[in-house]
Parts: structure tokens; C-alpha cells; sequence
């Protein structure tokens, strides 16, 4: 009995599946076995992968399914293995394309595609969190989705009040002084009528938000999460958000070989051109995990401010109870991060540069903090 590999790409929407099945020949061309168009169910995945089996029901067969992610993350692919069928889901922008597949675009080249390269390769897969990390990491990004919201709204009233040539002349927005002045202009009826509704959803943001973190710092105790976030914190810029944002986005932090892998899945190490003997540097890649990149940028702006070397009582109080060595590993970062960023500065870097040199090592030092690699600083 002889066995043979059989390759299923899926492209997947809400509202239909579109299956191509190709066999894997070694000594001749792959063979097309079909293309089918079926109602968004994986109990039509296994009907499909079934009448395969049937059809070469004299021999062995080995089935891989994959799909593109996507908006339908991780379910399909659990729901297929809790059936015992290998599924990959593949990064989009890994997946090699073929020239005209831009042009001529449809479910049904797609799912070929992705059949073709499951077969010759040519794709990353993307890393399946576990169901609770995916929980959380949902409840965090909300979070992110509501201070981008607030952001608007306040641009929003910032605009509005120019419109009626209001402009405050504090040194500070959105705080308490600026607050009441929002609340004591004096505006035609309408328009006071229209600020006040914005405002009543501003505050109704700030609640939502305040009420969020709360709910975010309980999640960071529970168990699987203390330890490694309480560790975490030990560096400068890195608080509880950050440090159960890099947890539940990565899962997994071994899977990276070095820290410059982890650096470059959140794009942040710079590109390069290469052409005949020169190769140019180019900004960061911005590529891979967009979310967490910009969280990493974020801390870096709490970094670099401050006197090398100074731990504020907060980092002391982040600190305490942690591992000696891990706390010895985080001051020599925080002091080399700090370092960098005053270097940079003085060989006149623009500031943003800087900080997005800072965030790519600060990635790196996660890396050593999460693989117990705290022996010697990372090489980046």
C-alpha cells in the first residue's frame, strides 16, 4: 500500500469556503485532483477530505489542509485538529504569489495557491496561541480600539471649538483645568448642546478605559501570567499592559531562535536594499505584528528620559520580589537602552529614529527575559 500526500488549500470567508485539492507526485507534475465550492462549515472540509479518501480507498493518504489568515482566525484550523487533520494557517505576507494572481483574482486561484505552496512551500505558518491567550489578548486590543476612539473624540472637540474660535492657552490638554474650560465656554445654545454631547461620551471613554485596566490588572495575576509579567515589568517602559500584551500576542517566545528574530516579527529591524556590491539600509520593515511594534515604540518614549543609571522608586516597587538575576539583567538593559538613545541623540539622530533604535533593542532584551537568556546581554 503506498501513501499518498495530499495538499487541501482553503480559501475562507464568512460566507462560502472554496477547497482545491493536489496530489504530490515525486517523479512527475503534481496532479489536480478539484476545485469545490462549499457553505462556510468544516463538516464540509471533512466531507470533501472523506470522498478523497474514497476515491483512492486502496492506498494510504496523508491530508494537510491550509488557509490564509484572516478574519476567521484560529477556528477552523482547532475545529480540523480536534479531527486529526493537520492544518496550517499561512501569514499573508510570506506567501509567495504567482505574477498574475493580482490581476486574476478569485476564490477559486487562491485556493489553488495556497494548495500549491503547502506542497512546494514558499509561506510562514502562523503560530496558534492557546484559546485563553486569544481570550485576553481580544480584552486587551478592545482597550487599544477604545483609546484610539478617545483620541478622535477629543480631536474632534479640539476642532469644534476652533470653529467657533475657542482656543485653549494652557500648556497641557485634557486635564483637569483644561476639562473645566471645555465646560464653562460660552457657546449659542446649539452649540453648547452639541459640546456637551461630546463630552458626555468622552467621559463615557475615560470610564470605559479606567474601568478596563482594572479588569486588565486582575488578568495579569492569575496564574499563568504573574510570574512572567512580574518579570517583565523589571525593564523601563514596561508595564502591565505591555508585558500581557508581548505574553498573549507571542505565546510561545522559544519559537524565535535569537532576538533579532523577535525583534524582526514585530518589524522592527530596518530593511536593506541590495544592488551589485552596495547594500543600503532602510527604515524598519514595519512588518509582522503591527500591534505590539507600536506598544514597543510607546515604551521606548518612557525610557528615553531620565539619568543613566536612576531607578525611580515606581521601577524599585516593579522590581521587588523578582529573581536577583533577573533584576540584574533588567538594570544593565535599562541602563544600555538609556545609553543608546543619549548616543544617538548627540550624533544627531532625529529623536523618532532614536526611539524606534531603543524599542528594536528593548524587543531583543524581552526576548533574553522570556527564554531565561540572562546570562549576557543580546547581541542586536
Amino acid at each position: 500500500m503506498s501513501t499518498r500526500i495530499i495538499a487541501i488549500g482553503m480559501d475562507v470567508h464568512s460566507t462560502n469556503y472554496t477547497l482545491c485539492a493536489i496530489e504530490k507526485r515525486w517523479l512527475e507534475s503534481d496532479q489536480y485532483l478539484g476545485t469545490v465550492n462549499v457553505e462556510p462549515d468544516v463538516k464540509n472540509i471533512l466531507k470533501f477530505i472523506k470522498e478523497i479518501e474514497e476515491y483512492y480507498r486502496k492506498d494510504e493518504i496523508k491530508v494537510t489542509c491550509g488557509y490564509e489568515a484572516g478574519g476567521l482566525g484560529y477556528t477552523i484550523q482547532r475545529e480540523l485538529k480536534e479531527k486529526g487533520i493537520n492544518c496550517v494557517i499561512m501569514a499573508p505576507t510570506t506567501m509567495k504569489r504567482s505574477s498574475d494572481q493580482s490581476v486574476k483574482k478569485n476564490d477559486r486561484r487562491d485556493a489553488r495557491n495556497i494548495a500549491e505552496l503547502l506542497i512546494g512551500g514558499g509561506y510562514k505558518e502562523v503560530y496558534v496561541i492557546t484559546e485563553n491567550d486569544e481570550d485576553v489578548k481580544g480584552y486587551l486590543r478592545m482597550r487599544s480600539d477604545l483609546v484610539d476612539q478617545r483620541k478622535v473624540t477629543r480631536q474632534e472637540i479640539s476642532a469644534f471649538c476652533l470653529k467657533y474660535g475657542e482656543k485653549y492657552d494652557g500648556n497641557t490638554t485634557w486635564t483637569g483645568k483644561h476639562m473645566e474650560w471645555l465646560k464653562k465656554l460660552k457657546l449659542r445654545t446649539i452649540a453648547r448642546e452639541t459640546l456637551d454631547e461630546y463630552m458626555i461620551h468622552l467621559d463615557h471613554l475615560n470610564e470605559q478605559i479606567k474601568r478596563i485596566e482594572e479588569r486588565i490588572e486582575e488578568l495579569s495575576t492569575r496564574t499563568e501570567y504573574v510570574k512572567e509579567v512580574k518579570r517583565l515589568k523589571c525593564l523601563l517602559g514596561i508595564k502591565t499592559l505591555t508585558a500581557l500584551s508581548c505574553i498573549v500576542e507571542i505565546g510561545d517566545f522559544t519559537r524565535f531562535k535569537k532576538p533579532t528574530d523577535f525583534a524582526a516579527f514585530v518589524g522592527l529591524v530596518p530593511g536593506m536594499h541590495d544592488s551589485g556590491d552596495k547594500g543600503k539600509r532602510m527604515p524598519i520593515t514595519k512588518a509582522g505584528n503591527s500591534h505590539l511594534r507600536k506598544m514597543l515604540i510607546e515604551s521606548s518614549s518612557g525610557i528615553c528620559k531620565g539619568k543613566v543609571g536612576y531607578k525611580s522608586k515606581i521601577l524599585k516597587e516593579r522590581q521587588k520580589g523578582n529573581d536577583p538575576k533577573i533584576i540584574a539583567y533588567a538594570d544593565k538593559g535599562n541602563i544600555r537602552l538609556r545609553k543608546r538613545y543619549y548616543h544617538l541623540i548627540e550624533n544627531g539622530k532625529n529623536r523618532n529614529v532614536a526611539k524606534t533604535a531603543v524599542a528594536r533593542e528593548l524587543a531583543c532584551f524581552i526576548w533574553g527575559m522570556m527564554t531565561d537568556n540572562i546570562e549576557r546581554l543580546p547581541q542586536v
